[in-house]
């Protein structure tokens, strides 16, 4: 066992529960998970799709999805729960519905909550429409990229388009039966189901990656899911018949209480001001210079959300240490680069798709993402082999019933759907090398961020630079063509760069819920229904919304601003092609270098402190909000395991699980008051 494998064994170990094996060891516990799970979470998850666009967009409440773990699936978690064991209480053999399935249902509902809204329905039809509503004779979009774009891919009429972002005549005041009746579909239907089919296609590649890589991080790595600590811990206590220990633990209420008085204080200030607030962000920007080496820190602020500090503290410390080492230390290398002289103009950047990308040094990530998944690939080397021999009927399935997808079906699903993808893209422009390209860094980004997320127990997280960020350093902007450069930003859009609501992490959590579970193969049915309803549901609650009431009255300016910023991209390389940048090369290069020698250390020296995955974030828009959480957690997790060893940590970890339950118990209260009133007090980030 290398140094790697055994730290992570002991990090395995710290986050299971007294007397037990390590929680990512715990192997099947032949429980079936019955069809009542399933329809209940379909359900409740779909009702959330339709509820979302009115509530964020209209109502600009407090989001019901939002990052990997959404307020909405777990606020009715826990109330279930509760349900449940108040039931059980009084019906001492009664089990309706089992912790294990109620975590089943959380699940399918986290996978519907974000297609509602950043995952795809938020920027979903402004993609569609942007090009031609904002078409002007300054901005010359009719005369270079209208011929480019597809005619099956957009509504073909201006009508429906202005209808769009106007609104009905008289919308406010129709029935939604009437807004859903008056929305021109005739002009949807085929851009719908085009769309429709693309984005289902990604959504099955995505379930047989699951399937197929689950195995890697569950067993052979054992790897921590902190975003899975808290909703394990309340389905363990529920299954075993102690939710009342569990809920009325001293050290979990302690925690409670605290966010509970905060948002409590907060709140009132909010809906009446005379009534005092308590600073929950600090702006410590102004304590450092403009100049000199702390001159990256201008900007810094502390946000206090004691949700996030819980999760901080559920992570393993080397994790956890590594986000907020690299956030300052990223900070620092702009000061550094100004004292040394080294003052880079923005235009070295050139044309990029990155969601928060606005510096050349923070092209390390491209560098750096290409070196962990080759070093997770390394990783996995002898599962590949096993994975392969398995496809190809060498090998036989040591539990065949254990999986989503059989081995054989996850395999030939996934090479299938990847060329239906690189197929598709080909057949609307993309040249078929630059589309093989294309497509191969989508999901290579996509792996990685499902990586940082689900290890690093992230629940907001943005990439820094996009995969096409990567394509055009490696190859250049004319690799694509013009008309492919078009096309892959588009599809980029959809789904594979505004990652705080992605489906694969989701998924992976999904899988490690139903692990164990003796009929998953059903899973993947209930899940591929689930998927496709979504879909389908989120589309027409956010054509009815945007419809009633005119998507420029609604709150999308984050979705308006960056579609535009994607074909304002595009039309800039149509009309002047990128070179490949000297200073874009050399920081993806510095940027891999560094991180092949992190994996390195990581891996061979056992006293090693910094995780690599930390590197990963130090640049994204997450780490400006989450540094400080981390920081917390981690001293806490550092003092108490120093000091108090695994006996103390398995007592105060109680603590900071009730700061989870507390906040989010806040945050949906306050949401469910906000939709009767003028306006909604925010708990969580938007």
């Amino acid at each position: 066992m290398t140094p790697g494998h055994r730290r992570r064994a002991d990090e395995a170990a710290a986050a299971s529960g007294p007397g037990q094996p390590p929680a990512e060891t715990r192997r099947a516990d032949g429980q079936r998970v019955r069809l009542r799970a399933v329809a209940l979470g379909i359900l409740l998850g779909l009702t959330i799709c339709l509820i979302t666009p009115f509530n964020n967009a209209y109502r600009q409440g407090t989001p019901l999805g939002g990052g990997y773990f959404p307020l909405a699936p777990f606020y009715i978690l826990v109330w279930m729960m509760a349900a449940t064991a108040a039931v059980r209480a009084v019906f001492k053999r009664h089990r309706l519905i089992t912790g294990r399935e109620m975590l089943v249902a959380w699940a399918l509902m986290v996978l519907l909550s974000g297609i509602a809204w950043t995952g795809l329905a938020r920027t979903f039809f402004f993609n569609l429409t942007a090009p031609y509503y904002f078409a002007t004779v300054e901005n010359r979009w009719s005369e270079v990229l209208h011929p480019l774009l597809p005619a099956a891919w957009y509504p073909q009429s201006m009508e429906a388009v202005e209808g769009f972002y106007n609104g009905l005549s008289g919308g406010r005041q129709m029935e939604w039966p009437e807004v859903l009746q008056r929305i021109p579909w005739d002009a949807w239907a085929g851009p719908l189901l085009g769309w429709t089919g693309f984005i289902l296609l990604c959504y099955l590649v995505m379930l047989c990656i699951v399937s197929l890589l689950s195995r890697q991080p569950l067993y052979n790595e054992r790897m921590n899911f902190p975003l899975l600590r808290v909703p394990i811990m309340m389905q363990e206590s529920l299954d075993s018949d102690r939710p009342a220990s569990f809920f009325t633990h001293p050290y979990l209420l302690a925690g409670v209480l605290i966010p509970v008085l905060l948002h409590l204080i907060n709140g009132l200030s909010f809906y009446n001001p005379s009534v005092p607030s308590i600073p929950t962000m600090v702006l410590a920007g102004g304590y450092f210079p403009k100049v000199g080496l702390f001159s990256g820190f201008t900007k810094l602020k502390i946000y206090i959300y004691p949700a996030f500090i819980g999760f901080a503290f559920l992570t393993s410390q080397q994790v956890s240490f590594s986000f907020w080492f690299f956030f300052i230390a990223g900070a620092l290398l702009v000061g550094l680069l100004s004292v040394l002289g080294v003052n880079i103009p923005a235009a070295a950047l050139g044309v990029t798709f990155g969601p928060t990308l606005s510096r050349p040094e923070e092209t390390q990530m491209i560098g750096a993402y290409i070196v962990f998944f080759l070093f997770l690939a390394w990783l996995a080397r002898f599962h590949f082999l096993d994975t392969i021999l398995k496809a190809v009927g060498a090998r036989r399935d040591e539990d065949p019933g254990s999986e989503w997808l059989s081995t054989p079906a996850a395999f030939w699903g996934f090479v299938a759907g990847s060329l239906g993808i690189v197929a598709w893209c080909a057949a609307f422009g993309i040249p078929l090398a630059a589309a093989l390209i294309v497509v191969a860094f989508f999901f290579l980004f996509l792996l990685v961020a499902t990586r940082v997320i689900c290890q690093g127990g992230i629940t907001y997280f943005t990439l820094t630079a996009a995969p096409l960020d990567g394509v055009i350093t490696l190859f250049g902007s004319k690799f694509l063509a013009q008309t492919g450069v078009v096309m892959a930003a588009v599809i980029q859009k959809m789904l594979f760069v505004d990652l705080r609501e992605a489906l694969m992490p989701s998924l992976l959590h999904a899988r490690k819920i139903t692990e164990g579970v003796r009929n998953n193969r059903w899973m993947s049915v209930g899940i591929a229904i689930a998927l496709a309803a979504g879909v389908a549901v989120s589309f027409i609650a956010m054509l009815a919304v945007c419809y009633k009431f005119g998507a420029r009255e609604l709150h999308t300016e984050w979705a308006t601003r960056t579609t535009l910023a994607v074909y304002e991209g595009a039309f800039q390389l149509v009309e002047s092609p990128a070179a490949l940048s000297k200073w874009v090369l050399i920081f993806a290069s510095a940027g891999a270098a560094v991180m092949l020698a992190l994996v390195v250390c990581y891996q061979r020296f056992f006293w090693w402190p910094i995780h690599p995955i930390g590197y990963l974030a130090a640049y994204s828009s997450a780490m400006w909000i989450l540094w400080f959480s981390f920081f917390v957690g981690w001293a806490f997790n550092s003092l108490c395991l120093r000091y108090g060893g695994i006996a103390l940590y398995r007592k105060l970890r109680y603590f900071f699980v009730g700061l989870i339950i507390g906040d989010f118990f806040m945050a949906g209260s306050w949401a469910i008051y906000g939709l009767f009133s003028y306006a909604s007090y925010l708990v969580l980030p938007d």
